[in-house]
């Protein structure tokens, strides 16, 4: 297989990036083995912090394994929204949606900066890669079932974060924004949406929420097995839409 571990993250954008979420779940594939459900190692069964799960992927993408990591909220904006505030690449649009939205701090919430940050686009506002869907929702869409408004807001800024560590740098290829294709011995981040395999999997026990970072884990782990995974890195998209998925992002699995 191409990577020796496959993490399956289902996000939430609640409360603040330091408070335990019973929303938010990691799921971890390696060595063959079906996905399991990790823990911050506060407790078996702890829930974890944003920080935590962000410390966590660090840690994975640091060490001797190369790892993909699949996390369910959307990692770009549509074009209009970029090009409404001037962002011709994706690192200015991190480093002013981290200015616009700070929650990685203590004592930020998704709830409290939307007020400060205004109307930002319409709800029918999409990115290309949610038009490909029948179910993928605007990120301009707050407080509906299936929205991830609030876990893309909570969780964009960390990715800024994950860009910018030295521990990790050179090593981790953010898809698609760094290029379609993998370079050798890369760890990846991409953009998951546990919608499109959660059916495909008995549930079992698990929660909705572990369901969801579940299917992803063992999505990833079985078309990278199967040598089916390379085909969803690369989607067959036209060089137009390709140059806007580079600056929009692209859901894995959306091919």
């Amino acid at each position: 297989m191409a990577f020796d571990m496959h993490i399956g993250i289902d996000y939430s954008g609640a409360a603040t990036a330091d408070r335990r979420l019973r929303g938010l779940r990691v799921f971890a594939a390696a060595g063959g083995r079906m996905p399991a459900l990790a823990d911050p190692g506060a407790r078996v069964g702890a829930n974890w912090t944003r920080r935590e799960v962000y410390r966590y992927c660090l840690s994975a993408i640091a060490g001797e394994r190369r790892v993909i990591i699949g996390i369910d909220h959307a990692f770009g904006f549509p074009l209009r929204y970029l090009e409404r505030n001037g962002h011709g690449t994706w690192d200015e649009f991190l480093e002013d949606f981290a200015r616009r939205w700070p929650t990685t701090e203590p004592d930020a919430t998704v709830e409290s900066l939307r007020g400060a940050n205004g109307h930002e686009g319409g709800r029918t506002e999409l990115r290309l890669c949610e038009r490909w869907t029948a179910g993928a929702k605007s990120v301009f869409w707050f407080d509906v079932q299936g929205s991830v408004a609030k876990s893309t807001r909570a969780g964009i800024p960390w990715l800024r974060c994950l860009r910018r560590d030295s521990a990790v740098r050179g090593r981790v290829h953010f898809w698609p924004f760094d290029g379609f294709r993998i370079p050798e011995g890369k760890s990846v981040i991409a953009e998951a949406y546990p919608s499109l395999w959660r059916k495909r999997y008995d549930v079992e026990a698990r929660t909705a929420d572990e369901q969801d970072a579940y299917a992803t884990s063992r999505w990833l782990a079985e078309m990278d097995r199967r040598g089916e995974l390379g085909r969803y890195l690369r989607p067959p998209l036209t060089d137009d839409e390709s140059r806007t998925a580079l600056l929009e992002g692209w859901i894995l699995g959306i091919a």
